[in-house]
């Protein structure tokens, strides 16, 4: 029998009483989710700390802060987000009200990953709770210390009826995928994402995949080099360069390679001192498993900075790599450590191709103080994100989906997003009694009579067609007002006939001559001027 059977059926008993509906139970959770991130600060800072090495200062930015905004936000969007979403309607249901229904999906699945442990398993879950569902949590086995944390004191938080932590191994998450969620939110990488995937398709769960990729960053040679080596730096050997929107490899030109290098030193110097190992503002990679595999990409191309590392610490030292060639192994896989290869390109063009050349990224970062550079490479090229004159700073924002295209993922979350995602936007219609006389021709036995009238109650017309010739006709029939008089309502300024074809896709129509009529305009006598 499966072990997590049970749990599934509980959580969906809880959800089928309609206990996780209204928006007060939301909220008071919500609220309930804040206090478990200010009782328990000291908690994740120690839990991180031991898993990573995670400076307290990035934890801080990172897991905390974001989910604190998250949270917050929820908090204050939640009831202009639940509310119904009226929509237009056609001639044949102007009386009934039609609207967008956001109701939660049920029982949801949110598996996290290592690398962000609180943050990238809180903000799914806060995009959850607000849409009203309930929630089993898989945190990530490889951050032991995070994985202990959370199984142990969030559900004292939680409603325990609604809300669940599952503990398992990544082998134990193939049984816990055969019970069948409504919604499953995966945050990791490509290879467990297929299988995330794979086991959805058999209950034809609805999916949101946000894995990785090899995020490209373009330097121009018009900016600021310093500035450019400083935010590179930051983004890439920030958490240890275990980020998945973190700058991956750079492309730039010789000359500006050889004023980079040297600024990337110095960057790098500031950040983390001549010796980044004594540094406490350097984290470390987070198990042995990991390092080995990083440690071989130092194989590529040419260390130029840093390439010391220590097996025992799990220390990797922020690296920058040089002559590295498109087959190399650095280059071949996402780097998810402190390493960062520099290839050459002759321009912005080549930049372009080499980009397009590949997978699309999560997130795609451009350097230049002149806007056409920016915006060709926004326009020529396609990501997940996309971040001008900084790195990683496009994810601090809950106003901007964070989401991951092709490779890099599917679905979209943070702020209202995350609310989106987990709701089902149900199309409801509500229609009134005692009015079947109007439903009457649409039922057989037809009669080629009535299409007509049903076409026109139920056909949405093309907009600008239909208003190109309205004022068409209007221009043509209607009477010009004598000039000393003064309209109550201002007339439509007439036009010269060979600008009566307002949209020249549409040629003037051959309407036929409106019957004289002895309708007259209801026009206000002013008095004639005097005579000179």
């Amino acid at each position: 029998m499966n072990p997590h059977t049970e749990l599934v059926s509980c959580l969906r008993a809880a959800w089928l009483s309609g206990k996780t509906r209204p928006m007060e139970y939301r909220v008071a959770q919500l609220e309930a989710l804040g206090r478990f991130l200010d009782e328990k600060k000291q908690d994740i800072l120690e839990a991180t700390a031991s898993d990573m090495g995670k400076p307290p200062f990035e934890v801080e930015l990172s897991e905390i802060s974001i989910c604190r905004s998250e949270l917050n936000h929820a908090l204050n969007n939640l009831g202009t987000w639940m509310k119904d979403e009226h929509v237009e309607k056609n001639w044949a249901t102007q009386l009934d009200s039609a609207f967008i229904r956001k109701d939660p999906y049920g029982v949801v699945l949110i598996i996290g990953p290592w690398n962000y442990p609180i943050n990238l398993l809180l903000v799914p879950l806060i995009g959850a709770i607000a849409a009203g569902n309930c929630v089993a949590m898989k945190p990530s086995e490889i951050s032991r210390n995070v994985e202990r944390l959370v199984a142990e004191t969030l559900p004292r938080y939680l409603d325990k009826d609604c809300f669940a932590v599952v503990t398992a191994s990544m082998e134990e998450i193939t049984r816990l995928l055969e019970n069948k969620f409504d919604y499953i939110f995966f945050t990791g990488s490509p290879s467990v994402g297929r299988i995330v995937m794979t086991a959805a398709a058999k209950h034809l769960t609805p999916v949101t995949l946000e894995l990785g990729g090899k995020n490209p960053c373009y330097v121009s040679d018009t900016c600021d080099v310093q500035n450019v080596a400083r935010w590179v730096a930051w983004g890439r050997f920030f958490n240890a360069g275990q980020t998945c929107i973190a700058p991956d490899y750079v492309l730039c030109s010789v000359e500006m390679r050889e004023k980079l290098l040297p600024a990337l030193r110095k960057a790098i110097t500031d950040f983390y001192g001549s010796n980044p190992r004594e540094s406490p503002d350097f984290g470390r990679i987070v198990g042995d498993k990991q390092f080995r595999r990083v440690q071989a990409l130092l194989r590529s191309g040419l260390v130029v900075i840093g390439g010391q590392t220590d097996a025992e610490a799990r220390y990797i030292a922020p690296t920058v790599l040089v002559d590295v060639q498109q087959d190399d192994p650095v280059m071949q896989e996402e780097i998810f450590g402190p390493i960062l290869p520099i290839l050459t390109v002759a321009s912005v063009d080549d930049a372009i191709a080499f980009i397009n050349a590949r997978e699309r990224p999560l997130a795609l970062y451009v350097f230049s103080s002149c806007k056409k550079v920016v915006n060709r490479v926004l326009e020529r090229t396609s990501s997940g994100g996309f971040c001008a004159n900084d790195t990683i700073m496009h994810m601090t924002l809950t106003t901007l989906p964070f989401r991951g295209i092709g490779q890099g993922g599917l679905g979209r979350y943070h702020g209202r997003f995350s609310f989106e995602t987990f709701s089902h936007p149900r199309s409801t219609l509500l229609r009134g009694v005692g009015r079947e006389a109007l439903n009457a021709p649409r039922y057989p036995p037809y009669a080629p009579s009535r299409l007509p009238l049903l076409r026109a109650t139920t056909e949405t017309k093309r907009l600008a067609a239909a208003i190109n010739v309205y004022f068409r006709f209007r221009l043509r029939f209607e009477p010009a007002p004598p000039s000393h008089a003064r309209p109550i309502a201002a007339p439509l300024r007439r036009r010269p006939a060979q600008s009566t074809n307002l949209l020249p896709i549409f040629p003037p129509p051959s309407l036929p001559q409106r019957p004289p009529t002895n309708r007259k305009r209801v026009w206000r006598r002013l008095p004639r001027p005097p005579s000179p």
